[in-house]
Protein backbone atom coordinates (compact mmCIF):
# COMPACT_ATOMS: atom_id res chain seq x y z
CA UNK A 1 0.00 0.00 0.00
CA UNK A 2 1.46 3.16 -1.08
CA UNK A 3 1.71 5.76 1.92
CA UNK A 4 0.88 9.13 1.25
CA UNK A 5 3.84 11.64 2.05
CA UNK A 6 3.27 13.54 5.44
CA UNK A 7 5.18 16.60 5.90
CA UNK A 8 5.88 16.56 9.56
CA UNK A 9 7.77 13.31 9.46
CA UNK A 10 9.88 14.67 6.78
CA UNK A 11 10.72 17.65 8.37
CA UNK A 12 11.33 15.88 12.03
CA UNK A 13 13.72 13.64 9.88
CA UNK A 14 15.65 16.65 8.75
CA UNK A 15 15.59 17.98 11.82
CA UNK A 16 16.86 14.47 13.51
CA UNK A 17 19.54 14.04 11.04
CA UNK A 18 20.62 18.11 11.31
CA UNK A 19 21.30 17.64 15.38
CA UNK A 20 23.08 14.01 14.72
CA UNK A 21 25.66 16.36 12.31
CA UNK A 22 25.87 19.14 14.71
CA UNK A 23 26.62 16.48 17.44
CA UNK A 24 29.17 14.66 15.22
CA UNK A 25 30.84 18.28 14.50
CA UNK A 26 30.83 18.81 18.17
CA UNK A 27 32.83 15.95 18.78
CA UNK A 28 35.25 16.13 16.07
CA UNK A 29 35.96 20.06 16.25
CA UNK A 30 36.55 20.16 19.96
CA UNK A 31 35.51 22.75 22.21
CA UNK A 32 31.59 23.46 22.21
CA UNK A 33 30.53 27.25 21.59
CA UNK A 34 29.53 26.77 25.67
CA UNK A 35 32.88 26.01 26.18
CA UNK A 36 34.71 28.81 24.23
CA UNK A 37 33.01 31.50 25.76
CA UNK A 38 33.57 30.05 29.23
CA UNK A 39 30.70 28.68 30.48
CA UNK A 40 31.58 25.52 33.13
CA UNK A 41 32.23 21.92 31.98
CA UNK A 42 29.78 19.05 33.54
CA UNK A 43 32.90 18.13 35.53
CA UNK A 44 34.15 21.88 36.46
CA UNK A 45 30.27 21.83 37.88
CA UNK A 46 30.01 18.95 39.97
CA UNK A 47 29.76 19.66 43.07
CA UNK A 48 33.57 20.02 45.29
CA UNK A 49 34.58 18.93 49.15
CA UNK A 50 32.55 16.38 50.93
CA UNK A 51 29.79 16.01 47.92
CA UNK A 52 32.39 15.54 45.26
CA UNK A 53 32.09 12.05 43.63
CA UNK A 54 35.09 9.90 44.57
CA UNK A 55 35.83 9.32 40.85
CA UNK A 56 36.23 13.41 39.79
CA UNK A 57 39.67 13.82 40.79
CA UNK A 58 41.24 17.91 40.41
CA UNK A 59 42.38 18.72 36.87
CA UNK A 60 46.24 18.88 38.27
CA UNK A 61 46.27 15.90 40.63
CA UNK A 62 50.14 16.74 41.21
CA UNK A 63 51.22 17.56 44.67
CA UNK A 64 53.43 20.37 44.92
CA UNK A 65 57.14 19.87 45.19
CA UNK A 66 58.33 19.33 49.14
CA UNK A 67 61.16 22.47 49.75
CA UNK A 68 64.54 20.55 49.25
CA UNK A 69 66.98 20.59 52.17
CA UNK A 70 69.95 22.98 52.66
CA UNK A 71 73.69 22.17 52.81
CA UNK A 72 75.22 25.43 55.02
CA UNK A 73 78.56 25.36 56.98
CA UNK A 74 78.48 25.88 61.04
CA UNK A 75 81.03 27.51 62.54
CA UNK A 76 83.14 24.73 63.11
CA UNK A 77 83.67 24.00 59.47
CA UNK A 78 81.14 21.37 59.07
CA UNK A 79 79.02 20.89 56.25
CA UNK A 80 74.95 20.23 57.76
CA UNK A 81 71.94 19.46 55.29
CA UNK A 82 69.16 20.98 57.23
CA UNK A 83 66.23 19.56 56.90
CA UNK A 84 63.22 21.39 54.41
CA UNK A 85 61.19 22.23 57.16
CA UNK A 86 62.96 21.50 60.43
CA UNK A 87 60.44 21.97 63.83
CA UNK A 88 61.87 19.60 66.17
CA UNK A 89 64.49 21.59 67.76
CA UNK A 90 66.83 21.14 70.50
CA UNK A 91 68.91 24.04 71.24
CA UNK A 92 69.95 23.65 75.22
CA UNK A 93 70.20 27.22 76.32
CA UNK A 94 69.23 28.95 73.06
CA UNK A 95 65.58 28.33 74.20
CA UNK A 96 65.53 32.22 74.69
CA UNK A 97 66.36 32.60 70.70
CA UNK A 98 63.91 30.41 70.05
CA UNK A 99 61.36 32.13 71.88
CA UNK A 100 61.91 34.97 70.01
CA UNK A 101 61.54 33.74 66.83
CA UNK A 102 58.13 32.11 67.81
CA UNK A 103 59.71 28.39 68.42
CA UNK A 104 59.47 26.31 71.18
CA UNK A 105 61.94 23.54 71.59
CA UNK A 106 61.35 19.71 71.59
CA UNK A 107 63.34 20.11 75.65
CA UNK A 108 64.74 22.50 77.41
CA UNK A 109 68.45 23.16 79.44
CA UNK A 110 67.98 22.51 83.05
CA UNK A 111 70.54 21.75 85.89
CA UNK A 112 68.66 19.25 88.05
CA UNK A 113 65.16 19.43 86.45
CA UNK A 114 64.78 23.05 86.39
CA UNK A 115 65.05 25.01 83.59
CA UNK A 116 65.96 28.86 83.47
CA UNK A 117 63.21 30.08 85.42
CA UNK A 118 62.05 33.43 83.47
CA UNK A 119 61.27 30.88 80.95
CA UNK A 120 59.14 28.86 82.31
CA UNK A 121 56.14 31.14 81.20
CA UNK A 122 56.31 29.50 77.77
CA UNK A 123 58.36 26.28 78.50
CA UNK A 124 56.60 25.25 81.90
CA UNK A 125 55.61 22.33 79.70
CA UNK A 126 58.47 21.35 77.76
CA UNK A 127 60.55 18.23 79.22
CA UNK A 128 64.20 18.93 80.57
CA UNK A 129 67.36 17.87 79.86
CA UNK A 130 69.78 18.25 83.04
CA UNK A 131 73.06 19.96 81.94
CA UNK A 132 74.54 20.04 85.98
CA UNK A 133 78.36 20.72 85.47
CA UNK A 134 78.31 21.71 81.85
CA UNK A 135 78.00 18.44 80.14
CA UNK A 136 75.76 17.53 77.53
CA UNK A 137 73.63 14.44 78.00
CA UNK A 138 74.65 11.56 76.62
CA UNK A 139 73.41 10.71 73.23
CA UNK A 140 70.54 8.31 74.53
CA UNK A 141 68.58 11.08 76.03
CA UNK A 142 68.95 13.37 73.31
CA UNK A 143 67.19 10.35 71.31
CA UNK A 144 64.30 10.30 72.99
CA UNK A 145 62.91 13.60 71.90
CA UNK A 146 63.33 13.08 68.43
CA UNK A 147 64.95 16.17 67.17
CA UNK A 148 65.01 16.89 63.63
CA UNK A 149 67.61 19.46 64.25
CA UNK A 150 70.16 20.27 67.21
CA UNK A 151 71.81 22.94 67.50
CA UNK A 152 74.33 23.56 70.31
CA UNK A 153 75.39 27.42 71.17
CA UNK A 154 79.22 26.76 71.77
CA UNK A 155 82.17 24.76 71.26
CA UNK A 156 82.07 23.22 74.51
CA UNK A 157 79.20 21.31 74.00
CA UNK A 158 80.70 19.98 70.90
CA UNK A 159 83.29 18.60 72.22
CA UNK A 160 84.68 14.89 73.74
CA UNK A 161 83.12 12.89 70.43
CA UNK A 162 79.30 15.22 71.36
CA UNK A 163 79.19 16.06 67.86
CA UNK A 164 79.89 12.79 66.49
CA UNK A 165 77.64 11.06 68.58
CA UNK A 166 75.10 13.50 68.26
CA UNK A 167 74.93 14.00 64.61
CA UNK A 168 74.01 10.14 64.26
CA UNK A 169 70.77 11.17 65.86
CA UNK A 170 70.20 14.36 63.52
CA UNK A 171 71.93 17.15 62.05
CA UNK A 172 74.01 19.59 63.83
CA UNK A 173 74.79 23.21 64.01
CA UNK A 174 77.48 24.16 66.31
CA UNK A 175 78.39 27.82 67.20
CA UNK A 176 81.61 29.28 68.10
CA UNK A 177 79.81 31.20 70.71
CA UNK A 178 76.05 32.42 70.18
CA UNK A 179 76.44 34.44 73.87
CA UNK A 180 79.33 36.35 72.46
CA UNK A 181 77.48 38.38 69.53
CA UNK A 182 73.77 37.53 70.04
CA UNK A 183 72.55 39.58 67.32
CA UNK A 184 73.96 38.22 64.80
CA UNK A 185 73.59 34.58 66.45
CA UNK A 186 69.29 35.45 66.39
CA UNK A 187 70.08 36.16 62.68
CA UNK A 188 72.06 33.04 62.01
CA UNK A 189 69.21 31.08 63.92
CA UNK A 190 66.64 32.85 61.86
CA UNK A 191 68.35 31.79 58.89
CA UNK A 192 68.83 27.98 59.59
CA UNK A 193 64.87 27.70 60.85
CA UNK A 194 63.70 30.13 58.03
CA UNK A 195 62.46 32.79 60.61
CA UNK A 196 64.39 35.39 59.07
CA UNK A 197 61.26 37.85 58.98
CA UNK A 198 60.86 36.80 62.78
CA UNK A 199 64.27 37.34 63.93
CA UNK A 200 64.69 40.81 62.45
CA UNK A 201 61.03 41.78 64.14
CA UNK A 202 62.55 40.63 67.56
CA UNK A 203 65.69 42.64 66.89
CA UNK A 204 63.99 45.59 66.21
CA UNK A 205 61.15 45.59 68.88
CA UNK A 206 64.72 45.10 71.28
CA UNK A 207 66.38 47.99 69.48
CA UNK A 208 63.48 50.32 70.21
CA UNK A 209 63.18 48.86 73.41
CA UNK A 210 66.78 49.53 74.29
CA UNK A 211 66.88 53.09 72.84
CA UNK A 212 63.46 54.37 74.78
CA UNK A 213 65.66 53.18 77.97
CA UNK A 214 68.72 54.88 77.29
CA UNK A 215 66.41 58.30 76.96
CA UNK A 216 65.63 57.45 80.22
CA UNK A 217 68.75 56.69 81.60
CA UNK A 218 70.76 58.94 80.37
CA UNK A 219 70.40 61.92 82.77
CA UNK A 220 71.02 59.41 85.67
CA UNK A 221 73.66 57.77 84.22
CA UNK A 222 75.79 59.92 82.07
CA UNK A 223 79.83 60.00 83.28
CA UNK A 224 79.02 57.61 85.96
CA UNK A 225 79.94 53.95 86.55
CA UNK A 226 78.33 50.44 87.15
CA UNK A 227 79.72 47.37 88.60
CA UNK A 228 77.81 43.68 88.25
CA UNK A 229 78.93 41.56 91.43
CA UNK A 230 77.91 37.62 91.38
CA UNK A 231 77.81 35.82 94.52
CA UNK A 232 77.99 32.06 95.05
CA UNK A 233 79.22 29.48 97.27
CA UNK A 234 82.98 29.76 96.46
CA UNK A 235 83.04 33.37 96.83
CA UNK A 236 82.34 36.54 94.46
CA UNK A 237 83.55 38.09 91.62
CA UNK A 238 82.61 40.58 89.01
CA UNK A 239 81.03 40.01 85.53
CA UNK A 240 82.78 42.24 83.01
CA UNK A 241 80.70 44.00 80.04
CA UNK A 242 81.13 41.05 77.05
CA UNK A 243 78.64 39.01 78.53
CA UNK A 244 75.16 38.89 80.52
CA UNK A 245 73.84 41.76 82.29
CA UNK A 246 77.30 43.38 82.61
CA UNK A 247 77.12 43.25 78.30
CA UNK A 248 73.58 44.97 78.78
CA UNK A 249 75.01 47.70 81.36
CA UNK A 250 77.94 48.46 79.54
CA UNK A 251 77.44 47.74 75.96
CA UNK A 252 73.70 48.47 75.66
CA UNK A 253 72.41 50.98 78.07
CA UNK A 254 76.13 52.65 78.06
CA UNK A 255 76.63 53.16 81.83
CA UNK A 256 80.89 53.09 82.47
CA UNK A 257 81.94 49.69 83.71
CA UNK A 258 84.59 49.92 86.47
CA UNK A 259 88.12 49.51 85.70
CA UNK A 260 88.47 46.13 87.73
CA UNK A 261 86.69 44.73 84.35
CA UNK A 262 87.52 47.66 81.58
CA UNK A 263 89.57 44.92 79.77
CA UNK A 264 87.99 41.34 80.83
CA UNK A 265 85.14 39.30 81.04
CA UNK A 266 85.19 38.67 84.77
CA UNK A 267 87.26 39.23 87.76
CA UNK A 268 87.68 37.59 91.15
CA UNK A 269 87.28 40.62 93.60
CA UNK A 270 89.19 40.37 97.09
CA UNK A 271 88.17 43.04 99.58
CA UNK A 272 91.67 44.45 99.31
CA UNK A 273 90.80 45.57 95.88
CA UNK A 274 87.62 47.12 96.45
CA UNK A 275 88.48 50.66 96.76
CA UNK A 276 89.54 50.27 93.41
CA UNK A 277 86.02 48.93 92.51
CA UNK A 278 84.99 52.94 91.16
CA UNK A 279 81.49 52.35 90.57
CA UNK A 280 78.29 54.27 91.13
CA UNK A 281 75.79 51.35 90.89
CA UNK A 282 76.16 48.33 92.30
CA UNK A 283 74.37 45.18 91.45
CA UNK A 284 74.52 41.80 93.11
CA UNK A 285 73.54 38.56 92.65
CA UNK A 286 72.96 35.57 95.04
CA UNK A 287 73.40 32.87 91.98
CA UNK A 288 70.76 30.20 93.06
CA UNK A 289 70.72 31.12 96.34
CA UNK A 290 74.37 29.78 97.11
CA UNK A 291 75.93 32.82 97.74
CA UNK A 292 73.88 34.21 100.91
CA UNK A 293 76.72 33.71 103.17
CA UNK A 294 79.15 35.41 101.26
CA UNK A 295 76.95 38.10 101.06
CA UNK A 296 76.25 38.85 104.50
CA UNK A 297 80.49 38.27 105.30
CA UNK A 298 81.11 41.22 102.54
CA UNK A 299 78.00 43.59 103.22
CA UNK A 300 79.25 43.53 107.31
CA UNK A 301 82.96 44.36 106.22
CA UNK A 302 84.08 48.40 106.63
CA UNK A 303 85.92 48.51 102.95
CA UNK A 304 82.55 47.60 101.96
CA UNK A 305 80.52 50.04 103.68
CA UNK A 306 82.87 52.84 102.98
CA UNK A 307 82.14 52.90 99.00
CA UNK A 308 80.54 55.56 97.43
CA UNK A 309 77.83 53.60 95.85
CA UNK A 310 77.12 52.01 99.22
CA UNK A 311 77.04 55.41 101.25
CA UNK A 312 74.59 56.74 98.32
CA UNK A 313 72.41 54.00 98.55
CA UNK A 314 72.81 52.52 95.06
CA UNK A 315 72.84 49.11 95.63
CA UNK A 316 70.80 47.05 93.73
CA UNK A 317 69.95 42.63 94.34
CA UNK A 318 69.20 41.23 90.98
CA UNK A 319 67.82 38.15 89.62
CA UNK A 320 70.02 35.47 88.79
CA UNK A 321 67.76 33.79 86.76
CA UNK A 322 67.83 36.20 83.82
CA UNK A 323 70.64 38.43 84.61
CA UNK A 324 73.14 35.64 84.02
CA UNK A 325 70.92 34.74 80.79
CA UNK A 326 71.13 34.98 77.07
CA UNK A 327 68.97 36.36 74.84
CA UNK A 328 66.41 38.96 73.71
CA UNK A 329 63.90 37.98 76.20
CA UNK A 330 66.45 38.17 79.49
CA UNK A 331 68.27 41.43 77.92
CA UNK A 332 64.58 42.78 77.89
CA UNK A 333 64.23 41.90 81.41
CA UNK A 334 67.59 43.22 82.54
CA UNK A 335 66.83 46.84 81.04
CA UNK A 336 63.39 46.91 82.86
CA UNK A 337 65.38 46.27 85.94
CA UNK A 338 67.51 48.82 85.34
CA UNK A 339 65.09 51.73 84.26
CA UNK A 340 62.75 51.03 87.50
CA UNK A 341 65.67 51.02 90.19
CA UNK A 342 67.74 53.84 88.47
CA UNK A 343 64.94 56.27 87.19
CA UNK A 344 63.15 58.60 89.77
Amino acid sequence: MHLPSIPWIRQRTVGLLSLVIVCLLTACGGASPAAQSGASSPEAAAPSGANAPAEIAPSNTEEPAAPAPRIVTDEMGHEVELPAEPSRIFAPYMEDSLLSLGMKPVAQWATGASGQAYLQEWLHDVPTVDFTGGLPPAPEAVMSFDPDLIILHNVHYANNGVYEAYSKIAPVYVFENAAGDLKQSIRKLGELLDKQDEAEAALQAYEQKKEDARAKLAPVVTGKNAALINFNHKGFYMIGGNYFGGYVLAQELGIGKSPLVSEGNSFDISLEALPDLDADFIFTINYGGTGTANMAALMDNGIWRSLPAVKNDQVYEVSDAYWTGSGLIAYGKIIDDVVELLVP
